[in-house]
């Protein structure tokens, strides 16, 4: 389900699920290499998605069709982690079972969650379910096993707290 806005009605060829999927994946490459989130934005919206785009209009008929990732909702997500990633982390640390911590997540997982927790506190714009259930179609897309239902069960706990008056 895509959040709907006036951005989106605007510029139909831009797609919210698709930066958030993006979002989640530049954050993996900056937690495993280090690197700045700007390169990594420059790198995303430059290279990868037009390289991506090229190959799937070039007849690879095994890709899914892909929608362009709306750059700016991308760059405020991976911008906003990276600013915010102790604070996010101190939300996400309680939420998680006493045998866990957000540094023993996996990578892509730790991004997730990440990057969900960041648009349940800072963009109230878009209804907390709507967060929840795009960062659980996320993790559909990295993880075949309960990955997704502890995304949604980490965020809902998060959302009930953050956004309690949604609940």
């Amino acid at each position: 389900m895509n959040a709907s806005s006036d951005e989106d009605k605007a510029n139909p060829g831009v797609d919210r699920s698709s930066a958030r999927l993006v979002a989640v994946q530049a954050l993996y490459e900056i937690d495993m290499t280090g690197i700045d989130a700007d390169p990594v934005l420059d790198e995303f919206l430059r290279q990868r998605w037009k390289s991506a785009l090229a190959m799937a209009t070039e007849g690879e008929e095994d890709l899914p069709e892909m929608a362009a990732p709306d750059g700016a909702l991308l760059a405020e997500i991976v911008r906003g982690v990276t600013e915010k990633r102790d604070e996010l982390d101190g939300i996400i640390g309680p939420s998680l079972s006493e045998d866990w911590s957000v540094e023993r997540l996996e990578v892509i997982l730790r991004a997730i969650l990440r990057a969900g927790t960041l648009e349940l506190l800072t963009m109230g714009k878009v209804p907390a379910r709507v967060v929840i259930n795009e960062y659980v179609n996320v993790a559909r897309a990295f993880f075949d096993d309960n990955k997704p239902a502890l995304v949604n069960g980490v965020l809902d706990k998060i959302a009930r707290v953050l956004r309690s008056t949604e609940f």
